[in-house]
């Protein structure tokens, strides 16, 4: 018993040269502070172009958009806004989307922003969407706007159909 109680007091003293051998000297990081603090001046999100769209704020009933609210539904082609019908996500079906068949160039990615919650996209819906030439992408509003955003920041061709985070 004597040996064993001395060997479990050994451990912690194993241990520690241990550590001392692996960490000879410790060398502290050089500081990030004044990196960091140079690129919180650089603020992408408020340098947007005056004709680029840029989502702000999304409501239960809307969306803001650089600065304005909208109330209701919105149709967002590249760096065009409009009005758009459905008030929910069972509105959303090929006739409703159907000026994505004359619109030129062709968004490469479709946003549906289904509301509060992700919805499952009707197959007939879905192949009308690849007949145009476009990939779809349907997620929650919060998310679609977002998305949105990024790609249209990008440079890319994006369209989003947006139905308020409110509608159900």
């Amino acid at each position: 018993m004597g040996l064993r109680a001395r060997g479990v007091g050994a451990l912690p003293n194993l241990i520690r040269s241990l550590r001392k051998e692996a960490h000879p000297k410790q060398q502290s990081l050089p500081s990030l502070r004044r990196a960091f603090s140079l690129y919180d001046q650089i603020n992408l999100i408020d340098n947007v172009p005056d004709d680029q769209l840029r989502f702000q704020r999304y409501t239960e009933t809307g969306f803001r958009v650089n600065g304005v609210d909208y109330e209701g539904s919105l149709l967002c082609v590249g760096n065009m806004l409009m009005s758009w019908a459905p008030t929910k996500f069972s509105h959303v079906t090929p006739d409703s989307l159907s000026m994505f068949q004359i619109v030129r160039p062709i968004p490469e990615i479709l946003i549906i922003g289904t509301g509060r919650n992700i919805e499952p996209v009707d197959p007939e819906l879905r192949r009308f969407i690849r007949s145009t030439g476009m990939k779809l992408e349907a997620v929650d509003s919060r998310n679609a706007i977002s998305t949105y955003n990024i790609l249209n920041e990008e440079g890319r061709i994006v369209a989003a159909a947006l139905l308020p985070y409110g509608a159900s």
